[in-house]
């Protein structure tokens, strides 16, 4: 059973892999690290399925075009900030209503394959 409401599309953006500097301690500091992105993205589709033209759709190649570029252009002290930032580039575009933003820090802790933060915004 889905959640969505009629004519809402549900965008998902999974497992984009970069690499960036994150972290406080002098190491994190001064080299890149792995993180792992994934969105999931809450849109009106009506206009895009009765006319199937790309100018009618939200365009996800140009939004996960912008997360690369400010994760490859910046560098960030805590996870939650990078994340609020990246929920910050998808909500730039109106058409969203939802959005959902979960960045994991890979080896972050001894014994844990990742640690993630999630946040969400809606209009």
């Amino acid at each position: 059973m889905s959640l969505l409401e009629p004519g809402l599309a549900r965008i998902r953006i999974k497992d984009l892999r970069l690499r960036t500097y994150i972290g406080i301690k002098d190491e994190e500091i001064r080299n890149q690290q792995d993180i792992l992105i994934n969105a999931t993205i809450l849109y009106p589709a009506a206009d895009a399925v009765a006319v199937n033209e790309i100018e009618q759709a939200l365009n996800y190649r140009t939004i996960t075009k912008a997360m690369i570029a400010h994760v490859e252009n910046n560098r960030f002290a805590l996870l939650e900030r990078l994340t609020q930032e990246l929920l910050d580039v998808v909500m730039q575009h109106p058409q969203v209503q939802y959005a959902e933003v979960e960045v994991d820090k890979p080896h972050a802790l001894r014994f844990a394959e990742s640690v993630s933060i999630a946040l969400s915004a809606r209009r």
